[in-house]
């Protein structure tokens, strides 16, 4: 009987083996496979700098021991010297005659750059282009014959799907690295022309640039960043889908440049209570805050308080769709645009233009005199009008200076300084040119009603939500 048992137990555990073996993916094919057209790339910036001040101490000070560990003795004053900073990343083939992709801050600002293969070969390599937008690189080494690989859709990605990653952390050449794909779309904090595919494969410094491999052992991404709070790898890795940066690097390599598609819009998110404000059904697309002077959008006659639903026929799920639409379009190209304005959907024809070097400004306009003891209003605001002065200098017909902000409009991050241009509600815009005007329309909403504001604030225009607004 115990000869029995023993020989159960032993099936059992035999069987669990299998079956693990069966459910866990074998990543040793694809890396033996596409390992050879992933490559080291390490980089060398030469800088000069002076050599240091002189030391301020003498042996006999009581403080030349403490300090002399930290200001080097350098006699001389400050003769120039040359420095070498070097780093280093990964990249991969994706031609025989030795096209190389990686990411643009790996080679960035580099004066040399060195492309390592995993049969020991080096080589110096030529920068061809490199996007910081997107940060897609392409660089050239003089070679032929060498592996290169197979390209996929990330389109066809599944969340959940396995994918590995090849690269040099650390320098260590030619690490594997596995996991899942945890979202596909990601936007980042000014990062709105990618949408990224977000992974949980460990990613650490000499990563960025390498390939992410799908199960068929087909490139869907370059690794680019990851979100840390300590430096290092926490689980949360972003990559670039591959056809963008195939778009980006066609473009690098037969014109030199990026072109990108622009109108000339200033946009913001729709909230659930912007949606109300401006009766939609649910939130959804790119509201228009402010539309550049002589651009593309207003020769469309797009206006702000439009929502942007979709770009040539595709959907503007959120806000951060629209960028990458948009930038994604030849300039020159005939494109419509799918709006909501004032309660109804209707299509606008525009030219799109071509994407300049952004140009900030946020001067404040200014300042109007103090208030003497103005109760605030139903927001816990206290605003005056507009004069002459200020009307021609911020060039605007009309608005209401905020001169103090109280209670929950505090929270609604309104500033002193703000101007307000027009009061939303129901899909209606309701432009402000007195404060009798402005109480009397606040005093039509319900106690606790949301209030939507188009404010400006220095050169931008914003929609600002205030929520519960008081009986008063």
């Amino acid at each position: 009987m115990k000869r029995l048992l023993a020989l159960v137990s032993m099936w059992l555990l035999v069987s669990f083996a299998s079956a693990q073996s069966r459910a866990l993916p074998d990543f040793s094919d694809l890396a033996e496979k596409q390992g050879p057209a992933v490559v080291n790339i390490s980089t060398t910036q030469v800088s000069r700098a002076t050599q240091g001040m002189p030391f301020p101490f003498d042996e006999n000070d009581p403080a030349f021991e403490f300090f002399k560990r930290f200001i080097p003795r350098m006699p001389g004053g400050s003769a120039p010297r040359e420095f070498e900073n070097k780093s280093l990343g990964s990249g991969f083939i994706i031609s025989g005659d030795g096209f190389i992709l990686t990411n643009a801050h790996v080679v960035d600002g580099a004066d040399e750059v060195t492309v390592r293969l995993t049969d020991k070969r080096e080589f110096k390599a030529k920068i061809i282009g490199a996007d910081k937008r997107t940060d897609v690189a392409l660089i050239k080494i003089e070679a032929s014959g060498l592996p290169s690989v197979r390209l996929g859709d990330p389109s066809q990605l599944r969340v959940g799907e396995w994918v590995v990653a090849i690269g040099s952390p650390f320098g260590f050449d030619n690490s594997v690295t596995a996991g899942i794909v945890s979202a596909k779309g990601r936007s980042l904090p000014q990062e709105n022309y990618v949408p990224f595919i977000q992974t949980d494969v460990a990613i650490n410094p000499g990563n960025s640039g390498g390939p992410l491999f799908n199960m068929r052992g087909e490139v869907v991404g370059i690794n680019s960043q990851i979100y840390s709070r300590s430096g290092g790898y926490m689980g949360v890795s972003f990559a670039i889908p591959i056809d963008v940066a195939m778009d980006i690097q066609n473009q690098l390599r037969y014109s030199g440049k990026v072109s990108r598609g622009r109108l000339g819009v200033v946009i913001q998110e729709v909230s659930k209570e912007l949606a109300e404000s401006l009766g939609l059904s649910k939130p959804m697309g790119a509201v228009v805050n402010a539309v550049e002077k002589g651009g593309p959008a207003e020769k469309s006659g797009l206006e702000p308080g439009d929502v942007i639903l979709k770009f040539d026929g595709k959907a503007v799920n959120n806000s951060a769709d629209l960028p990458r639409l948009v930038a994604a379009t030849r300039p020159g190209t005939n494109a419509t645009l799918q709006v909501w304005r004032k309660g109804a959907v209707r299509d606008i024809s525009v030219t799109v233009g071509e994407m300049v070097d952004e140009k900030s400004a946020s001067n404040r306009p200014a300042r109007g005199p103090k208030p003497n003891e103005q109760q605030a209003n139903r927001l816990g605001l206290v605003v005056s009008e507009l004069s002459a002065e200020q009307k021609r200098d911020l060039k605007m017909p009309s608005g209401l200076l905020i001169e103090e902000v109280r209670g929950s409009s505090s929270r609604a991050d309104l500033r002193p300084g703000d101007i307000i241009i027009a009061l939303i509600s129901k899909g209606a815009t309701t432009e402000l040119k007195t404060v009798d005007q402005f109480n009397k329309l606040l005093a039509q909403f319900e106690k606790g009603s949301n209030v939507t504001l188009l404010i400006r604030r220095g050169d931008m225009q914003t929609f600002i939500t205030i929520k519960g607004l008081n009986g008063n």
